[in-house]
């Protein structure tokens, strides 16, 4: 999973996760932590790039690895995806893929249909209703999966 900008990939469960930039150092890290602490390898933006590493480049070689994308949506990213963004850009490859999870945190699947219905579609997680932690442990059962 990615966690800098609304990257974070999970190698193991071979995914890809997209947060709004304004969420890495909260609700975005904390999701990574999760994870990693169930064992699901992540990749995480704020840890994985260096310096002077062509951000893009590094975000689209990720995406091209994932096979499972989880989308951590939140206020900040919903702002984001109202404009022409990065966001917006790696939520249509991930749209692309078979296996996309949405993750609706601090906002609700109504205003996620608002923005994206066809995200909005996708069976996904809130956690309104699951704790991080226990949105974490379903989202490492996803390693589980065949590919």
């Amino acid at each position: 999973m990615e966690c800098r900008r609304r990257v974070i990939s999970a190698q193991d469960a071979r995914g890809q996760r997209r947060h709004a930039w304004g969420d890495r150092a909260e609700s975005a890290k904390e999701l990574c932590d999760l994870l990693q602490s169930r064992g699901v390898s992540v990749w995480f933006s704020e840890r994985d790039i260096g310096l002077g590493m062509p951000f893009l480049r590094e975000i689209d070689r990720g995406l091209a690895k994932s096979k499972v994308g989880i989308v951590l949506v939140t206020p900040k990213l919903l702002d984001r995806l109202k404009g022409e963004s990065i966001a917006d850009k790696e939520l249509s490859v991930l749209l692309a893929r078979e296996q996309l999870v949405p993750v609706v945190h601090g906002t609700t699947y109504e205003a996620l249909r608002e923005i994206s219905p066809l995200l909005a579609s996708r069976n996904g997680l809130n956690t309104k209703e699951n704790p991080m932690a226990d949105v974490a442990a379903k989202l490492a059962e996803l390693r589980a999966l065949p590919n």
